[in-house]
């Protein structure tokens, strides 16, 4: 029963998406909009079909990992480095700002601040598969507002990890001190340091010489299995061992990967199964949206998504501006951030499972998820337009030169 759930699941899934993503893309929308509406279609809270929901969501899993494996063998560390002046504070003030706004916004609406806040950090994350989906769309991957953007969010990754650690400390049973807290903090930091040095160092010199002696088989099939097997591996190494999330464990991989000889050969032979797997992820989310949540609770639906549409894009927006960057690329930065996504939902989860969110919490993060994930797209290439505007308004705003982070003189290009 359980291997025709998996081919049930797979099939009605994929079949969906296909005609919804067809449907969406005809009409000139992302496909992205059609595989949360097949998610929707295929969900128990729709008639018809129903998908196997934690079938659907640990195969999206797999998307995740295989998705982060291949942005890690694009983006290597030089570039991490060339944009840490604007990824890393810009990431840690505007979790923060958009953290807080959520507390007091949920507070002021009735509930606690331990609430407010648990939920203001879950509305702070966004999604790194759909931003990196977004931006791939639009050929905007391997710009310098790409660049700043994944530099960002593997920024937003760490912070998750760090709060994902701190909040059995804070709000677990018992009162926690300051040193409890500090102790964690430090652990935290020790395990993240030692993954990234345990995967470059030992990584570094392992993978290869494991691609390079199965390169020599001339198999294309063991290669692409040890391609797949690396970045699993890794990916779940990272979690059972270091604790951190399986995302940014195949990043890892996939920067060590994209470091040798074999990158290009690995991102091809990936592709395909990272595509498939990555349109399950929105399936899933799909899947978990409950029309009563908009029914029960309009008021903070239409907050929270205030927050996300609004309020998180514009602190992303004013830091990229007050740190000198062009017009482009900060605008950019901010409609791309305008969504919630994968780390939002673990966030949300622990904080339940802490008895600290009340019980329509999840309901409510997952009608904002679907609804920002859905215009996030639309909004980006808004964009677009809203920069003609502005040039037109005020002449060499868009293409004004300036500096990148590391110092060189370039001009913003889309």
């Amino acid at each position: 029963m359980q291997n025709l759930d998996l081919i049930l699941t797979l099939t009605g899934g994929f079949a969906a998406a296909l005609v919804f993503g067809y449907l969406t893309h005809r009409i000139g929308l992302s496909p992205i909009v059609g595989y949360l509406l097949a998610g929707i279609v295929v969900s128990p809270h729709t008639p018809g079909f129903v998908a196997n929901t934690e079938l659907a969501r640990q195969l999206a899993d797999i998307g995740v990992i295989l998705l982060m494996f291949g942005v890690g063998l694009q983006f290597h560390f030089r570039d991490l480095v060339a944009v840490r002046r604007i990824a890393i504070p810009g990431a840690l003030v505007q979790s923060l700002v958009t953290a807080t706004l959520g507390a007091v916004v949920m507070h002021a609406l009735g509930w606690d601040w331990k609430a407010g806040i648990v939920f203001g950090l879950a509305i702070s994350v966004a999604s790194t598969v759909v931003l990196t989906r977004v931006l791939s769309d639009n050929n905007d991957l391997h710009t310098q507002a790409g660049h700043i953007a994944m530099g960002w969010l593997v920024m937003e990754d760490l912070f998750t990890v760090f709060v994902l650690v701190l909040l059995p400390v804070l709000f677990g049973p018992g009162v926690a001190g300051s040193a409890d807290i500090a102790t964690a903090f430090l652990f935290t930091l020790v395990k993240i340091l030692v993954l990234v040095g345990f995967t470059f160092a030992v990584g570094g010199w392992v993978i290869p010489q494991v691609l390079t002696r199965i390169a020599q088989t001339h198999s294309r099939e063991l290669f692409t299995l040890a391609v797949l097997a690396i970045a699993l591996s890794i990916a779940v190494g990272s979690a059972f061992l270091f604790d951190v999330s399986m995302a940014l464990g195949a990043f890892l991989a996939g920067m060590v990967v994209g470091q040798s000889e074999f990158s290009l050969r690995a991102a091809t032979d990936a592709i395909p199964l990272r595509d498939a797997f990555a349109v399950l992820f929105f399936v899933s989310v799909g899947m978990l949206f409950d029309w009563t949540s908009l029914v029960q609770s309009p008021l903070l639906v239409l907050a929270t998504l205030a927050i996300i549409l609004i309020g998180k894009p514009l602190v992303a927006f004013l830091i990229m501006v007050l740190m000198r960057y062009p017009f482009r690329s900060a605008l950019s930065i901010a409609l791309v951030l305008s969504q919630i996504g994968e780390f939002s939902f673990i966030l949300a989860t622990m904080g339940t499972d802490l008895a600290i969110l009340p019980a329509n919490a999840q309901n409510i993060l997952v009608a904002a998820a679907i609804i920002s994930i859905t215009l996030n797209p639309l909004l980006y290439r808004a964009g677009r337009r809203l920069e003609t505007r502005a040039e037109r308004w005020a002449p060499g705003i868009v293409h004004r030169i300036d500096k990148d982070t590391t110092g060189l003189l370039v001009v913003a290009k889309s």
